[in-house]
């Protein structure tokens, strides 16, 4: 193993572009396992946080061990995220991943601040919580534990079949809180799924970390998004997938249109020339300048395409276009209504209306 050290406070003039000081990096790691990959081990300053208001999720809190993330989805919406450590959205966003290896420390500290009033929280929702990394660092046992203690409700959202390393820890979890579950599998074709998404474990070890997860008691939700134009939108392709996740015993299936914002747009369309150059006209009249979205009229042909095929399997399907912003979806972690719809509420041991002081997920901070 090769280690390659900085320490506290000192400028390293062999380090990536905005990272020759940081008060919060331990080190920068490189080992054999992992080949062409970098680790930078940090010291985060706070782990929850909150979802800005006008965000479309319906969840307001989020924790996210990792930045940057080893599955190298070429659609990932996250990658314009690395630009905030001058890094970039692209090979960079693969390879140069930042572990906040102090991640459950942190939040035992914020979960037991008199203001929290044990919101659910999402993991998942900007890098996988279960890729490769947490092989080596097991962040997220800690993180369960820290939530379950706190009795605070969580949801986690993986294309990593390392989740069933943590089934025992998260059944045991799910006995004092509620605790939700979500596989993303947008690709069930072999060879694409290699080409698109590289890094990511099969289709099929998806399909069975779905099967044990069911086993343990777990009502899982399918995430068969993005369904991508031309690639993944065929009906032999919907109805094999479909076909593999009823058969895989899952609850339900999220489905929607691949979205491309800023920094996975432009690396997408670069994998889409060098990879399937005939669709690339297509996919400009699809996404044009700097939309992001699918045209509302090629969502609304996708729903009448899936409809159908999700009645012949029997399988409760979602659409993400049927629900209203902000409305809680299969899966994920759903905010506390507001408390003129509930009713009066008892105090959890402070002021409902104050928050932890944590980071916003609206201001990008490495620590």
């Amino acid at each position: 193993m090769r280690w390659q050290g900085q320490q506290l406070g000192v400028d390293d003039t062999a380090a990536l572009p905005g990272m020759e000081r940081m008060d919060g990096l331990v080190r920068s790691v490189t080992t054999p396992e992992f080949a062409g990959m970098t680790f930078h081990e940090v010291l985060c300053k706070s782990a929850l946080n909150r979802v800005p208001g006008v965000s479309a999720m319906p969840f307001d809190w989020t924790v996210n061990p990792y930045r940057g993330c080893n599955h190298q989805c070429v659609y990932c919406f996250a990658r314009k995220t690395h630009e905030y450590l001058d890094l970039d959205y692209g090979s960079d966003f693969d390879s140069q991943i930042v572990v906040k290896v102090n991640v459950a420390e942190v939040l035992r500290t914020e979960l037991r601040r008199g203001s929290w009033s044990r919101e659910p929280v999402m993991l998942g929702t900007n890098t996988d919580p279960y890729q490769r990394a947490e092989g080596r660092y097991r962040l997220m046992p800690e993180i369960i534990g820290a939530l379950t203690e706190n009795r605070t409700p969580f949801s986690i959202l993986t294309k990593g079949t390392l989740l069933r390393r943590d089934l025992p820890l998260l059944s045991d979890a799910a006995r004092q809180v509620k605790v939700s579950l979500a596989m993303s599998i947008a690709v069930f074709d072999d060879a694409l799924q290699h080409s698109i998404e590289p890094g990511t474990p099969s289709a099929e070890a998806r399909l069975e970390t779905v099967r044990a997860a069911t086993a343990a008691g777990f009502r899982v939700t399918v995430f068969l998004m993005p369904i991508m134009p031309h690639l993944t939108d065929s009906v032999a392709a919907l109805d094999d997938a479909l076909a593999r996740i009823r058969a895989a015993g899952a609850a339900r299936v999220v489905y929607g249109a691949l979205h491309l914002r800023p920094g996975a747009k432009q690396w997408f369309l670069q994998w889409l020339e060098r990879e399937h150059p005939h669709l690339v006209s297509s996919y400009r009249g699809l996404y044009p300048g700097v939309s992001v979205s699918a045209p509302k009229a090629y969502r609304t042909w996708l729903g009448k395409r899936m409809r159908p095929l999700l009645r012949m399997h029997r399988l409760d399907g979602w659409d993400e276009d049927d629900h209203p912003r902000g409305r809680p979806q299969p899966g994920l972690a759903a905010r506390t209504p507001p408390a003129s719809s509930l009713g009066p509420l008892r105090s959890t041991g402070g002021p409902a209306s104050v928050r932890p002081r944590v980071a916003p997920a609206s201001e990008p901070t490495l620590f």
